[in-house]
C-alpha cells in the first residue's frame, strides 16, 4: 500500500473537542458557519490537483448543507461518516454512542444518494475504556472505521492496536480499520500527519517520514478540518497550550496541501478495502 489517504472531518470552527467554551449541540444552530465556504475552498484544492479524498462530515453539517455533500461526491470524492452530535466516544453510553453512528449515516446517506462505509469518531477518542466500540461501529452498517491513533494522546488512544490496516473480527462481522499513521522518531512513534503536528512541522520533515512509513508499505493516513485553512476563523477561549496546537500555523496548511498533492498519490479508503487481510 504504497499510497496517501487525504481525510477531512467536516465539521465547523466551533466543534472543537474538550473545552469549557465549546457550545453544546442546543445552541451551535445561531452561530456564525464558516464549513460551507472553508469546505467549499478545500474542494477547490482538490479539484485543482485531480485528487480523490475521504470526507467524514459530521451530520449535524451534512443535515444543514446537503449541497455540500453533493458537491464532494460530484467531484468523485468518498462520504464517510464522522458521527452527529460530536462526542468523546469514552464520554457516552454504549447506547447514546450506538444511536449517534446510526443516525448520523442515514442522515449522511440521504444528503449525499450514497452509501457510507466508513466511520471516524471524534477525537480518536477510542480507548479501552470502550471496548464495545467495534462491535457497534460493525452493527451500525459501516465496513471500515478509522478512528485508532495507535500512540497516547490527549483524547486517549490505544497504544496497543496494529499500526497497519487490519481486519477486526466482531459479533456482527469483520471490520477493517485504517488506523492513524505514525512514525519512528528517535525510537519513538511520533504523529506528523495531521492537524497541528501537520501544520507545526517543516514541510521537508513531513515529507520525508512520509517516504518512511511508504517504505514499509504502509499508507500514510492525513487528517485536516475545513477549519484548518482559515486563519481567520473565530476563536474559542482556551489555555496556551491548547491554543497553540489549534491555531498554529493555520496560514501553512494551504501551501503544504499543494506540495503534497504534487509529491504524492492519493486514493480513499474506499479504494483500499480489498487490500486489506
Amino acid at each position: 500500500m504504497d499510497t496517501c489517504v487525504f481525510t477531512l472531518d467536516v465539521e465547523d470552527w466551533f466543534h472543537i473537542l474538550d473545552l469549557p467554551s465549546t457550545p453544546p449541540l442546543e445552541q451551535w444552530g445561531p452561530l456564525q458557519s464558516d464549513v460551507e465556504r472553508n469546505t467549499r475552498r478545500m474542494l477547490a484544492i482538490f479539484r485543482q490537483h485531480q485528487v480523490k479524498c475521504t470526507l467524514f462530515f459530521l451530520a449535524w453539517v451534512a443535515e444543514r448543507w446537503p449541497h455540500l455533500v453533493r458537491e464532494a461526491v460530484a467531484d468523485g470524492h468518498e462520504i464517510a461518516s464522522h458521527g452527529y452530535a460530536h462526542e468523546l466516544v469514552y464520554t457516552i453510553t454504549e447506547q447514546r454512542f450506538f444511536d449517534d453512528i446510526r443516525k448520523a449515516k442515514d442522515i449522511i446517506e440521504r444528503a449525499g444518494g450514497v452509501e457510507v462505509k466508513g466511520y471516524r469518531c471524534p477525537g480518536f477518542s477510542v480507548t479501552v475504556e470502550t471496548p464495545w466500540f467495534f462491535d457497534r461501529v460493525r452493527e451500525a452498517g459501516y465496513v471500515y472505521d478509522s478512528s485508532v491513533f495507535p500512540g497516547n494522546r490527549g483524547h486517549g488512544g490505544l497504544p496497543s492496536a496494529k499500526p497497519v490496516p487490519h481486519v477486526i473480527a466482531t459479533r456482527h462481522g469483520d471490520l477493517v480499520e485504517f488506523p492513524i499513521s505514525l512514525a519512528a522518531t528517535l525510537g519513538r512513534p511520533m504523529y506528523f500527519f495531521g492537524g497541528g503536528y501537520l501544520r507545526f512541522f517543516p514541510y521537508w520533515l513531513v515529507r520525508r517520514k512520509v517516504k518512511e512509513v511508504l517504505a514499509e508499505q504502509r499508507p500514510v493516513v492525513f487528517y485536516l478540518h475545513p477549519r484548518e485553512i482559515d486563519p481567520d476563523q473565530p476563536r474559542l477561549p482556551m489555555s496556551a497550550k491548547r491554543n497553540f496546537m489549534t491555531y498554529v500555523g493555520l496560514a501553512t496548511t494551504e501551501p503544504k496541501m499543494h506540495r503534497l498533492f504534487n509529491d504524492f498519490r492519493f486514493t480513499t479508503f474506499a479504494e483500499l478495502l480489498s487490500q486489506v487481510k
